[in-house]
């Protein structure tokens, strides 16, 4: 039994002990700033710092991204000489307004209101101010002040489902709804580009890569108690229901702290700094089966079990190593290279982004299964079990 369905028990009429159902993904929400083709992030600034190199604007347009969202546009302001004061100073005033938007479709497509929440999770790495971005979003939406926070901050790309993970448990726990929101303004850390007509190392194409992949938006979704009898055991699949929902059954996790130094984002003076190595695909192909084999055989399926894939978008290599490693079919991550072509890498945001494409647009046979998988710093690989309801 997962942590998720394991941490509650109430009592039923009759004062007998039941066990809750999983909590369930109920609701979701999106909101972008305005975007650009990346021919146009190139032409408009990209191009010109790097003194149009050929080898920036190969790695720059090969990276899977037709067009990206920027909260700051570099071909409008250009931030690149900016304190990370100034940076900060500006977060909030970007991010929040994001936020409010995901946070408010989310709780209309669900059909609760502010009120209804128990806990409200905020998920970000690109920003830091105090009071947080979670009061001020509580503030934002109107929420009582007796409302329940959670911060969760610098974790990285696969931040969304850890987050996901202890939203679900306090739901499960409390028996009251939570809502987590993702937002990230990676814009903000645009750095002075590399120049001349070549590299002059590692850490040049590091930032090219870094700037070329990265977008902002914002993404938030409800998760409320199961019902009981728990959705999880609703028996075989059932075709002819469409998914209402998705029960987070369980939550694994994987870190190799022996390439901690592969992918860093470390504050400087001028912002945020990517570090980004391109050994990281090798390291994943090492560690996704495992993690993937050991969540699954945990709740006694295997990977022809699995009906859908929302795998975080880091970048094509990244899809085509996880692809491979999982012996996926060939359209099996066609939606992710769906986000990463038209909203780039958001960072936390983006595998509830691939997460929503994935139970909108290919609805999953009640029964059925989906794994949400996220990578990141440390370097560390997130998978989630979930089941449609």
């Amino acid at each position: 039994m997962s942590a998720t369905t394991a941490l509650a028990w109430s009592p039923d009429r009759d004062g007998e002990k039941i066990s809750p159902g999983p909590a369930v993904l109920t609701g979701s929400g999106q909101a972008f700033p305005p975007g650009k083709s990346q021919q146009e992030y190139w032409d408009g600034f990209y191009g010109p710092h790097t003194g149009h190199s050929r080898w920036a604007r190969a790695v720059f347009l090969d990276a899977g991204c037709s067009r990206r969202h920027t909260a700051v546009d570099p071909t409008v302001e250009d931030i690149s000489a900016w304190s990370t004061g100034q940076r900060m100073a500006r977060y909030m005033e970007e991010a929040l307004p994001l936020a409010t938007r995901s946070a408010t479709r989310a709780l209309e497509s669900s059909g609760l209101a502010v009120g209804d929440l128990g806990l409200l999770a905020v998920v970000s790495c690109t920003g830091y101010a105090t009071p947080g971005l979670d009061i001020r979003l509580a503030e934002a939406l109107g929420a009582d002040p007796s409302l329940q926070r959670l911060l969760i901050g610098h974790m990285g790309c696969y931040a969304a489902l850890p987050g996901l993970g202890a939203v679900s448990d306090a739901v499960v726990a409390r028996r009251h709804p939570g809502l987590l929101v993702c937002v990230e303004v990676a814009s903000l850390h645009v750095q002075p580009p590399p120049g001349g007509g070549g590299p002059r190392g590692g850490r040049d194409l590091e930032q090219v890569v870094a700037h070329a992949l990265f977008s902002d938006g914002a993404a938030a979704v409800v998760v409320e108690p199961g019902s009981s009898p728990a959705p999880a055991r609703l028996g075989p699949a059932q075709p002819g229901l469409a998914c209402a929902g998705l029960a987070v059954v369980d939550v694994a996790a994987r870190t190799d702290v022996g390439t901690a130094d592969h992918m860093t984002w470390d504050i400087t003076d001028l912002g945020f700094r990517m570090g980004l190595s391109r050994r990281v695909p090798a390291v994943l192909a090492r560690h996704v089966g495992p993690l993937v084999d050991g969540l699954l055989q945990a709740n006694g399926l295997r990977r022809c079990d699995i009906d859908g894939w929302a795998v975080h978008p880091g970048g094509p290599r990244i899809l085509d190593v996880v692809a491979d490693r999982l012996g996926l079919p060939p359209n099996a991550l066609a939606l992710s290279r769906q986000v990463l072509d038209q909203h780039g890498n958001c960072s936390s945001p983006t595998v509830l982004l691939v997460l929503e494409l994935l139970r909108s647009s290919a609805p999953i046979a009640a029964g059925r299964h989906v794994v949400a998988l996220a990578f990141g710093p440390g370097l560390t690989l997130y998978g989630v079990l979930l089941r449609a309801v």
